[in-house]
């Protein structure tokens, strides 16, 4: 595993970092809670030290799942990254931004982006507690808020760091204007973004500035929430009520399948599944500090973290490149 300093911080934080989305189950078919909490071992125990979770996955549950999976663990060597500012419970209607309508046990639950000081510090509050924890290694805003200025969440942020309860602030999803005026305020450790072979978008404008300016890029969804592994060209299935049915939507199913059919024996010869090269590639991307990699099994934990041991020379990303220009 290679381990990597997150911006200008002293946190220095695995560069594949294990992504808790799935494991909290909504949105994704379900959960198993011991396959989860294998899965969480299996990372710790083959070089991920960094976890990345929000209170919005699974409302709740993935956190718990790393709270329980942790304990008995040195903490020490363990980096907790977690969200606040995606709530759920409709106390907030009247005050925050409605975002989306999350499906949990075939019942609508509204979400609304909250990101006032107030929220906040709930918010950590109970992340806390649910990790086990007494500190959090990054702080990040999930989704920007349009009804909370910037400077109030970056307070709020900046307070919680002298109080010891954050160790560094983050943010995520957000566009270079929004980045720009967060700084105004406090000084950024992150930006965790969607990024992957199929969306480079961020390439233009993001990349640029936060190297210039020494802040980590955190890259979700690299593996496009599993399409870039091939499985789901073959038998994989998706269970009804898991939000990629829709999602996979967005791409054209036949390029996708052609490139990855093309880059497929350089994977071979790297005794190396599709997903591992696709996750080696993107760490190795300018700019890129972190690769955000889920798994619900160990098997799959394992697999994540070994896309580490892959070398690919100067060739053979321009091979990688040229084929992606297909797409």
């Amino acid at each position: 595993m290679e381990y990597r300093k997150l911006g200008k911080t002293d946190l220095k934080l695995s560069a594949i970092t294990y992504g808790a989305f799935a494991i909290g189950g909504s949105m994704w078919g379900g959960n198993e809670k011991q396959d989860s909490i294998r899965a969480i071992h299996a990372s710790l125990d083959h070089g991920v030290t960094s976890l990345d979770t929000a209170p919005f996955y699974g409302f709740g549950l993935s956190e718990e799942l790393i709270g329980e999976a942790i304990k008995g663990r040195d903490r020490s060597k363990i980096q907790l990254l977690t969200k606040f500012g995606l709530v759920w419970d409709g106390s907030n209607k009247e005050k925050g931004e409605f975002f989306f309508d999350a499906g949990s046990d075939g019942k609508s639950i509204p979400v609304y982006k909250y990101a006032s000081k107030q929220n906040i510090i709930k918010e950590v509050e109970e992340s806390l507690q649910r990790l086990g924890t007494d500190y959090i290694d990054l702080l990040q805003i999930h989704w920007a808020d349009a009804t909370t200025p910037i400077s109030e969440t970056m307070e709020a942020m900046d307070e919680l760091i002298k109080q010891g309860k954050i160790l560094a602030a983050g943010v995520c999803n957000y566009d270079l204007a929004q980045l720009q005026e967060a700084e105004q305020t406090l000084s950024l450790a992150s930006n965790q973004l969607s990024y992957s072979m199929l969306n480079r978008a961020i390439e233009r404008d993001i990349v640029p500035y936060t190297i210039d300016h020494n802040i980590g890029l955190i890259a979700y969804s690299p593996l496009e929430r599993g399409l870039l592994t091939g499985k789901y060209f073959k038998d994989a299935t998706l269970k009804n009520d898991d939000h990629r049915n829709g999602y996979f939507g967005q791409f054209n199913a036949e390029k996708v399948k052609s490139f990855l059919t093309s880059i497929e024996p350089l994977a071979k010869e790297k005794n190396a599944t599709l997903a591992q090269l696709v996750l080696r590639w993107t760490t190795l991307q300018p700019g890129i500090t972190l690769v955000l990699a889920g798994s619900r099994n160990a098997e799959q934990a394992v697999s994540n973290a070994q896309a580490m041991n892959i070398k690919l020379n100067t060739e053979e990303l321009q091979l990688i490149n040229n084929q992606l220009l297909t797409l």
